[in-house]
């Protein structure tokens, strides 16, 4: 895949990230939440200072295929899943923090549920 094909991959993943996010916290602005230029450094979603009180993450973005992984942890978690759950994984490796896999949505939804 060449490097402009990449980028753009990237770029479409922020821009559904931030537009995301728009849609859900309405009484943000463009100027509250925005793509970084690729290459930036820093986390690929930018917030305002206000932006960053009501939506207290660091947000990076990878869309790669090397994931497989991780969603098969996700199927597994599905296919165990009763309607009413939503499928959650929990990963860990050696020496760092265990992290928690949930659908982009579902996360959003949560965070977005008390504030608009």
């Amino acid at each position: 895949m060449r490097t402009s094909s990449r980028k753009a991959k990237g770029r479409r993943l922020q821009n559904w990230v931030r537009d995301e996010l728009l849609s859900r916290f309405t009484k943000l602005s463009n100027d509250d939440i925005y793509c970084a230029i690729m290459g930036e450094s820093g986390a690929d979603i930018k917030l305002s200072p206000l932006a960053q009180t009501i939506i207290p993450y660091s947000i990076e973005c990878k869309n790669k295929e090397t994931f497989t992984g991780i969603y098969k942890i996700i199927e597994q978690a599905s296919t165990n899943s009763k309607p009413t759950q939503v499928p959650l994984g929990i990963i860990k490796k050696n020496n760092l923090q265990p992290l928690a896999i949930i659908d982009a949505r579902h996360f959003l939804d949560l965070v977005s549920k008390n504030v608009r």
